[in-house]
């Protein structure tokens, strides 16, 4: 039973908190900035650039594929900043119409390349491929301290773990900063802060989450965890502090309440087979969330 669990549910339950803790660490800021739809953009706008990786090198995991996504982030929040100021329409237009053209194009792309053919497809970007990241190398629970079966792991736990543990020190780092740059930009730029350049940070942050999170979680619920751990706590406390912390809590527990749930909730309810571990991640975040707005103290968004 250890053995079975260490191999084919530990590394993907860890995963998914991962990939939920490093998407809630930016979401936080995303909300008080009122820029919760740029989670969305970038989750959907990674598409293009993980194909063209992936017709670059041939794999469907790495670090080709990882830096692909980052230009396609890149290139969407450039395109965002460009309609704004030259359309002179809402940013939140300007997001939609942004993140709508890069996944067509990325649909298309994948049609025309014949990537969809080998396990890259519209699905794999919607729902990720969670459940198949499992680790062949754990046969139980001392491989967790044999370096042979370390080197083993997949390539998307390295990754997550390394972005998580970055964004987190960052966060630490430059906590003053984000909180006046977030609560009162105009009163943080008469004080001599970079406003601009903490506005691009926040941007990057959330567009390396994304791009981490893409590759293992998909598209559903890298939006998800952006924005609804954030949300729930935000519900429940007015400390920026308590917000962050909690936010992390509740990013974890829908990881491993929904993943558990995607796997055994149908049994329990005398169904045969299992659900979108993915999906059900972001539907244990949504109750999550209303349930913090309907028994909160604090029933309101900001």
């Amino acid at each position: 039973m250890g053995a079975d669990f260490v191999t084919l549910s530990l590394v993907p339950l860890l995963i998914a908190v991962l990939a939920a803790v490093a998407c809630a660490l930016p979401g936080n800021f995303l909300l008080l900035r009122r820029q919760a739809m740029m989670g969305d953009m970038m989750a959907h706008s990674v598409l293009p650039g993980l194909i063209v990786g992936f017709l670059l090198t041939g794999q469907v995991s790495g670090w080709v594929m990882f830096a692909g996504a980052g230009a396609a982030a890149l290139v969407s929040a450039l395109m965002v900043e460009a309609i704004t100021k030259l359309a002179r329409v809402d940013p939140g237009a300007a997001m939609g119409m942004t993140f709508t053209t890069m996944f067509a194009s990325g649909v298309l792309l994948l049609e025309l390349s014949g990537a969809s053919g080998v396990h890259l497809d519209v699905e794999h970007a919607l729902y990720g491929n969670l459940e198949s990241l499992i680790w062949l190398d754990g046969t139980g629970w001392a491989s967790l301290t044999d370096p042979v079966a370390l080197a083993g792991l997949p390539p998307e736990f390295g990754q997550l773990a390394l972005v998580a543990m970055v964004l987190a020190v960052l966060l630490l780092v430059f906590w003053r900063w984000l909180v006046m740059a977030s609560f009162d930009a105009g009163h943080a730029a008469v004080l001599g802060l970079p406003v601009g350049v903490i506005s691009l940070g926040i941007v990057v942050a959330t567009a390396v989450a994304s791009v981490a999170a893409f590759t293992a979680v998909g598209s559903i619920l890298t939006i998800a965890m952006l924005i609804c751990p954030p949300a729930a706590a935000r519900l429940l406390t007015n400390r920026l502090g308590v917000q962050v912390w909690l936010s992390l809590g509740f990013a974890a527990i829908s990881a491993i309440l929904g993943y558990v749930a995607a796997g055994y909730g149908p049994i329990w309810l005398g169904l045969s087979g299992a659900v979108s571990a993915a999906g059900m991640i972001a539907v244990v975040s949504g109750l999550l969330v209303a349930g913090a707005a309907l028994f909160g103290p604090h029933r309101r968004a900001s």
